[in-house]
């Protein structure tokens, strides 16, 4: 490939992830503005730039411009990581992507996310994103798996296991709420996923419920076998 198929194919790459700032962000008013000021996009470019020095094995100047990136935006991602183009990392404080992550394209991540892995293993030990998956914020991906396709995480979530594609992954662990046919309506609108923690609290509520009753039955048989046996004890004097 020449240099300016490459500079083409760079150029297209950089519309694209400008591109994705203003599909998913509201706020965006012009490039100007996107360029000079979102976080999460300059985290991608430098990223790009540290990939590129740590395929030609400058790893050392790969990490060291992945620390600067760190240091700069708050978002933590290892120069060894796939990020595909049109990905965007909304606010991003707080980011945390792997070293054998692979991100596909159009890919949104919220603040607080963690793509990692689950302890000290060798080798491909962090998630695989394919295109179009939305991780909302708080969310913890971990491990050598893959999230399928329009995949959705809920914000806090706990991920553990393959996500399939089209579905909606919500709770601590992670489970399947929503696949296939049933989708949330707008991508950004992440707060509308079910709350797995007020579902657990309601269950609980009711089980405390159900055992005041059956307290309050046992206390009431106790009072009324203590009453029959002060009368048996009146009727013998």
């Amino acid at each position: 490939m020449g240099v300016r198929e490459r500079w083409k194919q760079m150029r297209a790459i950089l519309r694209a992830d400008i591109d994705a700032v203003f599909e998913r962000d509201p706020a965006a008013r012009s490039t100007f503005e996107v360029v000079l000021t979102y976080s999460g996009l300059h985290a991608i470019w430098m990223h790009r730039i540290a990939h590129w020095l740590y395929q030609r094995n400058w790893f050392l100047v790969a990490r060291v411009l992945s620390q600067f990136n760190r240091f700069i935006t708050g978002i933590e991602i290892h120069p060894g990581a796939k990020i595909g183009k049109g990905v965007f990392i909304d606010h991003g404080m707080g980011v945390v992507i792997g070293e054998t992550c692979e991100i596909g394209d159009r890919v949104t991540i919220y603040q607080g996310v963690t793509l990692g892995g689950t302890g000290k293993e060798k080798g491909k030990r962090h998630p695989t994103v394919e295109e179009g998956v939305l991780i909302a914020s708080g969310a913890k991906v971990l491990g050598s798996m893959r999230i399928g396709k329009n995949a959705k995480i809920g914000a806090g979530s706990v991920v553990l296991k393959e996500v399939p594609a089209n579905s909606t992954v919500v709770g601590v662990p992670g489970r399947v709420v929503v696949q296939d046919g049933v989708r949330v309506d707008c991508d950004l609108e992440h707060h509308k996923l079910p709350d797995p923690f007020e579902e657990t609290c309601q269950s609980l509520e009711e089980e405390i419920s159900r055992l005041r009753q059956e307290l309050d039955s046992v206390r009431h048989e106790l009072e009324e076998l203590r009453g029959g046996k002060k009368k048996d004890d009146y009727a013998s004097v």
